[in-house]
């Protein structure tokens, strides 16, 4: 039952986008928080975590829970 509460909400949230042929998006894990960058350059795509000036992840904490 808990599995089906978790299909209804998005795991993954889009919380900035820039760009029209190249172009990058700032997605969130709605689950760890975690921040991480996405690239689209034509047919060509790429994900990485955002990091901190420390190297360590970008966290966005969800206040909401």
């Amino acid at each position: 039952e808990k599995e089906k509460d978790n299909r209804l909400s998005p795991r993954f949230r889009v919380v900035y986008s820039q760009g029209v042929l190249d172009t990058y998006h700032i997605v969130v894990d709605t689950k760890t928080g975690v921040n991480y960058l996405f690239a689209v350059s034509g047919n060509a795509g790429g994900l990485t975590p955002l990091l901190d000036e420390k190297g360590q992840p970008v966290v966005t904490l969800d206040e909401t829970k």
